[in-house]
Formats: structure tokens, C-alpha cells, sequence
């Protein structure tokens, strides 16, 4: 896209006073948000999809975005989340065979703006220094005062002020019904629909249920393992959640906690969690096992981290991976319990596939779990 006199000009408010200005694509209207910024290089329409980004203004580092339009097959839930999107080139006219329209056309259906022409390396660098912040992504200036503009920009709505899982969760309980000795119960926090697709490949039966389900329903429904997937927001908001994840850990369920499944594992075990500067969002990001040594390159997308000090090791708890940026965790285990989880995205979408072994490993050790229990009841 190029810059048009004939256009609106907008730009992305700063709560810090910072302005940043582009030209509007997509839906011509104001949103609020939280502004972040994502290193993935491809993979835009299943960013705007993902539920991790409900309420975000984000900001994608790679320069060229749009270029291959968007299509049904890489919805990762049933619609985009994201508040708005800033770039440095919007493709007005994609050239692929399989784009079913423009990403500008896409927003503008589901009422997203979008803002092009944006510096911005100079964004992503104002965000690493002075952290994630509230912002206001305006299509049109037109003749309104940058200070009252700047003035709803520290007044925005983020999603840390609201149980915003409650807003991606399924309303209400789904199933994928195949022929399975292995049911798995997925408790929906956020689900990406590539983590379900994971699963259902490694010959699962899958119910996917909300994210306010009782430990006594999700039991009655005889799971032989149990699922929290990612979700947005500030994991101390899912207070309701974790109880049941400590429920379910009590009664030594297999359990595999993605992202903040991750962190509600963290807290139903009184461990805490805190809100990072930036956050972990692309798929670049390099993580340690630190049981075997290997190294993963990872998708990740949270802006909240599992504190190390505050795990109860002495209980059997093990820091498995950690973020080789950082240093924060990415990975818990128990030395007994047939529970782990991890900070990062193993489902790779959009991201690398380095992770994918950690379904395989979810699902084995469900089957073995099973398999013993049925061996101790003929025995």
C-alpha cells in the first residue's frame, strides 16, 4: 500500500504520549487495546484468529504483510480476536492460489482496523523499552486534538482487566466423535483449532468443553487425560479455572498444560505468575530442556510468566525448560505425577514444528496410564 492524500490518515496513541502514524486499511473505526508486537514471518490471518490476542493491538515486525490474502482453512477459531493490526506494507493485491480475499477485506468484515505505512522497527523498539501499554488505534484523525486522543489512549481498555477467557471460551461443550480408546477432555481457555486437529491425528477422541466446567463434569465424562489450552489475559483473572486444574492434579489425572494452561497449572500448585515487560510473542523464540539438553526453536504468545522462585520443589515440582532469552520457565513437571506443561505453542501455527513430539509424548503417556489401570483391575 501506498500512501494516498485521499485517504484518512490514522495512527496508533501511545498511553505514554508516543503517536505513531499510518494509513487505515481494513475497518475505518477507533479501538482500544493492549499494543504488542509479534516476530512471527508469516502465519497474519492466524494471528488475527488466535484467542491468546483478544483485545491487542499488535504490531507485526515482518515488513511485508497481506501478500498472500487470507482463506478459510487457517481460521484458528471461529472468528479474529485481535483489536487491531499495524504494519509496515499492506499488499493491496495478493497473488496465491489459495486467497479467497484481501486481509484488508477481512478486517473490515469483522469490524478490525488496520493501519499501514507504520515505522515500525521504531514501534517494536518504543515497546521493548518501555513495555506493553495501553493504546489507541485511530483510522481518522481528521480534525480531532492529538491530546484528547492521547488522553482515551491512557484510559484504553486492556485485556489484564477483565476475565477475558470467558470471551474466546466455547459457549458450550463440543465433541469429535471417531472411534478411540483414548477420550481427552480439553478444557477450551483459548483453544487454537490446530491443538484439537494435533490430537484428533494421533487417533484421539476429543471433547472440548468451557472453560468454567466443574471437576465433577468434566470427570463424568470418564476422560482418560486432560487438556488446559492456551488462553489471553492475566491468569490470576481464571481463578475458577485453576481450581479445577488443582482438582484434577489431586486426583492424579494425566494432564498437559499449554501457555496459560501452563500458568494455571503454576497457580493450582501455589506457585505465582507476573506480568512480563513485552511479553513472548512470535516463533523464534529458543527454549532449553533442561532434563535432557536439547533445544527447541519455539512458537510462544503470553505476556505472563510462571515465577521461578515460587515453585514448590520440595513437593516433587521440576522447572523442565527454560527460555534461553530470558531465562523464564517454559516448562513444568511432576518427578510422580503424570502431569507437565509448557509456556511455548507446540501445535506450531503459525511457528516451527519443533514441538509437535510433545502430543506424542501426551498421548503415550495417557495410553500407558490406561493400559496400567486396566492391568491393576483384572490383576
Amino acid at each position: 500500500m501506498s500512501p494516498d492524500a485521499t485517504r484518512p490518515q490514522g495512527a496508533l496513541i501511545l498511553a505514554d504520549g508516543r503517536v505513531f502514524r499510518g494509513t487505515p486499511f481494513g475497518a475505518l473505526v477507533d479501538a482500544e487495546g493492549e499494543a504488542v508486537f509479534t516476530t512471527t514471518m508469516t502465519g497474519y490471518q492466524e494471528v488475527a484468529t488466535d484467542p491468546s490476542f483478544r483485545g491487542q493491538l499488535v504490531c507485526m515486525t515482518y515488513p511485508l504483510i497481506g501478500n498472500y490474502g487470507v482463506n478459510d482453512e487457517d481460521e484458528q477459531s471461529r472468528r479474529p480476536w485481535i483489536a487491531g493490526m499495524v504494519v509496515r506494507e499492506y499488499c493491496e493485491r495478493p497473488n496465491y492460489w489459495r486467497s479467497q480475499g484481501t486481509l484488508g477485506e477481512y478486517l473490515k468484515r469483522h469490524g478490525i482496523p488496520g493501519l499501514a505505512d507504520v515505522d515500525t522497527r521504531a514501534l517494536t523498539r518504543h515497546i521493548r523499552l518501555e513495555g506493553a501499554m495501553p493504546a489507541l488505534l485511530c483510522s481518522d484523525i481528521g480534525n480531532r486534538r492529538i491530546e484528547d486522543l492521547i488522553a482515551r489512549a491512557r484510559e484504553a481498555w486492556t485485556p489484564a482487566q477483565s476475565n477475558v477467557v470467558a470471551d474466546v471460551s466455547t459457549p458450550e461443550a463440543r465433541r469429535l466423535d471417531r472411534d478411540s480408546e483414548v477420550h481427552i477432555v480439553l478444557i477450551d481457555c483459548g483453544v487454537k483449532e490446530n491443538i484439537v486437529d494435533e490430537l484428533a491425528r494421533r487417533g484421539a477422541r476429543v471433547t472440548v468443553v468451557p472453560f468454567d466446567t466443574s471437576a465433577a463434569e468434566i470427570m463424568a465424562l470418564a476422560p482418560d487425560g486432560v487438556l488446559t489450552s492456551p488462553g489471553p489475559g492475566d491468569p490470576e483473572n481464571a481463578e475458577a479455572t485453576t481450581m479445577v486444574v488443582a482438582e484434577l492434579v489431586g486426583r492424579e489425572m494425566p494432564f498437559f498444560g499449554v501457555c496459560l494452561g501452563h500458568q494455571l497449572l503454576a497457580q493450582s500448585i501455589g506457585a505465582t505468575t507476573s506480568k512480563l515487560k513485552f511479553g513472548h510473542r512470535g516463533g523464534n523464540h529458543p527454549v532449553k530442556n533442561l532434563i535432557d539438553g536439547s533445544v527447541r526453536i519455539t512458537s510462544q504468545n503470553h505476556g505472563y510468566q510462571v515465577d521461578a522462585a515460587s515453585i514448590p520443589t520440595d513437593q516433587g515440582w521440576i522447572i523442565s525448560e527454560i527460555n534461553l532469552n530470558d531465562g523464564s520457565v517454559e516448562g513444568l513437571e511432576h518427578e510422580n505425577l503424570p502431569v507437565f506443561s509448557v509456556q511455548y505453542h507446540p501445535e506450531g501455527s503459525p511457528g516451527p514444528l519443533d514441538s509437535e513430539a510433545l502430543f506424542d509424548r501426551f498421548i503415550d503417556m495417557v495410553r500407558e496410564r490406561k493400559q496400567r489401570a486396566l492391568v491393576g483391575a483384572t490383576a
